[in-house]
């Protein structure tokens, strides 16, 4: 694999036929480390995902005096988290690269501290939104420096201790706003009584995810009402925990066996969860593909021609939206994606990113109040931009495999949540190709 910034898309004119076991799940490792550091004692996770976002929120709590230690037993990576015995005890810088669950997760956890913990990360991190995390800690009482930015880099100064009770906010730009309250909600002296004033929040699964997991550890969450949840006051249990695939990344595979008319199997996919990633199961019917389950495993193929046009609302699965809009690109008839205007304020404006990449290469896409138009027309080689987001890296993969001649700019940004991507991704597209 070449590791040039002008990355050379493997190209397919054979149907792609292949399995993949993809690493576990970015969101589940990050909740449950946050978890892990609140807890009443050692929680073990097994299968982890180490890519950049899950070191960089280790780097995080081990900052606020957590350890973890990793080893392997019986061929399966553990890691095993201890909390401190007084959490933010000591000033601190922490990193958060582009990780929105570092940005957002953690300053509620140095809240509970005594000590200023600064935050600050990537160059586009600086752009994502932030004023919903800053305006909810000084409701709590905390006071954040952030010359009136509203974004990163601003210094949370630690409490100690956090009232809780009621805490309003709109977190219409993202669900991360919940589930950093959420996650941290029973060490609130009162607990928490979260309520959202906005529209509609986006990507509930993950929101949903974080509950699962709270109740897993014997707090008790109730969401009787939409836009509501209260989380009672008290201890946070420790648990061993399997960590499922990240079923997200199983979907750029998926794309693949969808715009070259193959098949792929993913193993492992879990009975239930709440990941995003499991809406593959009704987007490759959406396309005019199949599902098909075979023990542990899923397959999915393309239909008799090339993907059908699809008008789909993505709302609570927006992250699916640039793999989906490149496999859109490639579909025999126009395409309607809606629901995910919040995704403008993601690792990049994701859906001004894929106008502008889709329509250099002489495609059709227009923009839309919360979402995307794309129109299939013919296709021409480019470099393919990615601007550090590795969903819009999984997005110019895609399209490579039809278009010939396509670069995709910085394939390594993939990193942030697959760490072998590129390399996997070369070895199977180019494998009786």
């Amino acid at each position: 694999m070449t590791t040039s910034l002008r990355w050379p898309a493997p190209h397919r004119d054979s149907p792609f036929v292949g399995e993949i076991l993809v690493p576990g799940s970015k969101s589940l490792t990050n909740r449950v480390l946050i978890l892990a550091a609140l807890g009443d004692g050692p929680s073990v996770l097994t299968r982890p995902l180490a890519s950049r976002d899950t070191q960089l929120m280790v780097r995080a709590l081990t900052a606020l005096g957590a350890t973890a230690e990793a080893e392997v037993r019986g061929g399966d990576t553990t890691w095993t988290v201890t909390p401190p015995a007084v959490l933010g005890a000591a000033a601190a810088t922490i990193d958060c690269g582009l990780a929105g669950t570092v940005m957002r997760f953690v300053p509620l956890l140095a809240a509970l501290g005594s000590a200023p913990v600064t935050f600050d990360g990537d160059e586009h991190a600086r752009v994502r939104p932030m004023a919903t995390t800053i305006q909810t800690l000084r409701s709590l009482g905390v006071r954040v420096d952030d010359d009136g930015r509203g974004s990163l880099p601003f210094t949370v100064h630690g409490t100690g201790t956090i009232e809780g009770g009621t805490v309003e906010i709109d977190a219409s730009a993202s669900s991360q706003f919940v589930s950093a309250l959420l996650l941290v909600g029973a060490r609130f002296t009162r607990g928490l009584d979260l309520r959202h004033t906005g529209t509609s929040v986006p990507s509930m699964p993950h929101i949903d995810m974080t509950v699962a997991e709270l109740r897993r550890r014997g707090v008790r969450v109730d969401s009787d009402e939409p836009g509501r949840w209260v989380v009672h006051p008290g201890p946070i249990g420790a648990l061993g925990v399997d960590i499922e695939p990240d079923l997200s990344n199983a979907g750029v595979f998926i794309a693949a066996a969808l715009v070259t008319g193959g098949s792929v199997r993913v193993r492992s996919w879990p009975a239930g969860t709440d990941q995003a990633g499991d809406a593959w199961r009704w987007i490759v019917p959406a396309f005019g593909g199949t599902v098909t389950e075979d023990g542990d495993d899923l397959v999915f193929a393309a239909g008799a021609s090339s993907p059908q046009g699809v008008e789909l609302d993505l709302h609570d699965v927006g992250e699916l939206t640039p793999v989906i809009a490149a496999t859109a690109a490639l579909a025999l008839t126009p395409s309607r994606l809606t629901g995910v205007a919040h995704l403008r304020g993601h690792e990049t404006d994701r859906l001004k990113a894929l106008v502008t990449e889709i329509n250099r290469l002489g495609g059709d896409a227009e923009e839309l109040d919360d979402g995307l138009l794309i129109r299939p027309r013919p296709l021409h080689g480019e470099t393919f931009r990615t601007y550090d987001d590795h969903r819009m890296a999984h997005a110019g993969v895609v399209l490579g495999l039809r278009v010939p001649d396509l670069f995709v700019e910085n394939v390594n940004t993939t990193i942030k949540t697959y760490p072998d991507f590129a390399p996997v991704w070369e070895h199977l597209m180019t494998s009786d190709a």
